[in-house]
């Protein structure tokens, strides 16, 4: 039966986004390297899977948005506590975190709605949204696209 409108997406791109098991992890140093699963520009929302070495530590930061976070795999030394593998956790817009730590090789999915502050004793140093994971995405496809010419 044919619909009385039309009802298809204005934005097509925006769907369906897949990342196979075999999508390459970008490195951002050679104890932390992430795949960018999925970025909700309409909601500044963002999906990554992050593996850090053990011994790799995030800097103190603030959540201005709730995340999600499971553990898929090894160990995260987090605020007064420790995440397993299994662990889920979700943090409300307003946490503020020490150092977060792989006591392990650690492999987790995050989940953020929105931007997270990185801070160190003389103020903030960076941050992370969506815009910044559709960059670090970009310039990781880059050098394929070149390879494919």
């Amino acid at each position: 039966m044919p619909l009385p409108q039309d009802i298809r997406p204005v934005f097509q791109d925006i769907q369906d986004t897949l990342v196979r098991s075999e999508s390459p992890w970008i490195e951002r140093s050679p104890k932390d390297k992430l795949k960018i699963l999925w970025i909700g520009r309409e909601t500044g929302t963002w999906a990554s899977l992050h593996h850090w070495k053990k011994g790799y530590a995030a800097p103190p930061h603030k959540h201005l948005a709730g995340a999600h976070v499971y553990i898929l795999s090894g160990k995260l030394q987090v605020r007064d506590g420790t995440l397993n593998a299994g662990d889920y956790v979700y943090e409300p817009s307003g946490v503020l975190h020490d150092e977060t730590k792989a006591v392990e090789d650690t492999t987790y999915l995050f989940i953020s709605n929105g931007p997270v502050l990185f801070f160190d004793e003389n103020g903030f140093t960076r941050y992370t949204n969506w815009e910044v994971m559709e960059k670090l995405r970009a310039s990781a496809e880059a050098p394929e696209a070149q390879a494919a010419e």
